[in-house]
């Protein structure tokens, strides 16, 4: 699915999709024109024109921003940009962003690659380029712009939770992409480890115990005190709220916090890494 498609299955994404098709296919008309002649008026095709007004597609900002002259909407088309914004993303990333602008602290474990919310561009590209059966070019891409944009958490200026990841020493080998992609990679997180709000710690090969063995998990503990548990599989992403769930999952993360190497030692470690790149 294209960022242009609308998924039938996403039902929020429909609603709004059927709230913004409905607005433009009412000024056009207001306007008198016929979809052909809108759609020549924008530099699109009827086709698309149909599509979008149909609910079928997701307009993107550019077209939006042309209705709006088109019909002299004065930025009212255009406004509908922001209702949209997020709807041109999976579900599940919309779902997950939700949780993460209400949480105060964000726990990570992974031991397969470097968690989503400090990977590069370059990473990210290559992460995603590595699924079979492949994503097809619109796909991926959608899906890159899904993983930067949640990456504003740790960005902004203004929402900042405390956040705590433990990387296995295996994601950091692991040259995801090339020499220069995982040295670059490396640099990143060298760079987000001196931020005061991360800590950064790295599960190195050589320890004798590792309570990680079981897979990823992130542990999100939100604003009214509840914390929330995710899990990813191949083909499988579980949610847990039960609070004997989450408490496992606490104490294992725990755990695995005291077998990590000090955020300090794991920065040091992280040097060393990007030496050998």
């Amino acid at each position: 699915m294209s960022d242009w498609d609308a998924g039938p299955e996403d039902e929020e994404a429909g609603a709004v999709m059927r709230t913004v098709s409905r607005q433009l296919k009412l000024w056009r008309e207001a306007a008198g024109l016929t979809q052909a002649a809108f759609g020549a008026a924008i530099g699109y095709g009827e086709e698309l024109v149909s599509s979008v007004e149909r609910g079928r597609r997701i307009p993107r900002p550019e077209y939006l921003d042309a209705a709006d002259e088109a019909l002299g909407a004065g930025g009212r088309i255009a406004a509908m940009k922001r209702d949209l914004a997020e709807v041109r993303y999976p579900k599940k990333v919309r779902d997950v962003r939700r949780l993460e602008a209400e949480a105060v602290q964000i726990c990570s474990y992974n031991n397969s690659v470097v968690d989503g919310l400090l990977q590069t561009e370059d990473y990210a590209r290559a992460v995603f380029s590595s699924r079979r059966p492949p994503f097809t070019e619109e796909e991926l891409e959608q899906q890159l712009a899904a993983r930067l944009a949640r990456q504003e958490i740790i960005n902004s200026a203004t929402a900042k939770p405390l956040f705590s990841f433990v990387l296995c020493e295996a994601t950091l080998r692991r040259a995801i992409g090339g020499r220069m992609v995982m040295r670059a990679q490396l640099e990143r997180l060298l760079e987000v480890g001196q931020l005061p709000n991360i800590d950064l710690q790295v599960l190195p090969l050589s320890s004798e115990e590792n309570s990680g063995l079981s897979g990823l998990f992130r542990l999100l503990k939100l604003k009214d005190g509840t914390t929330v548990g995710l899990s990813e599989a191949p083909l499988i992403s579980r949610v847990f709220c039960d609070p004997k769930e989450t408490t496992v999952l606490d104490m294992r993360y725990g755990i695995i916090r005291a077998q990590a190497l000090t955020p300090r030692e794991s920065l040091t470690f992280i040097e060393q890494l990007r030496g050998e790149t």
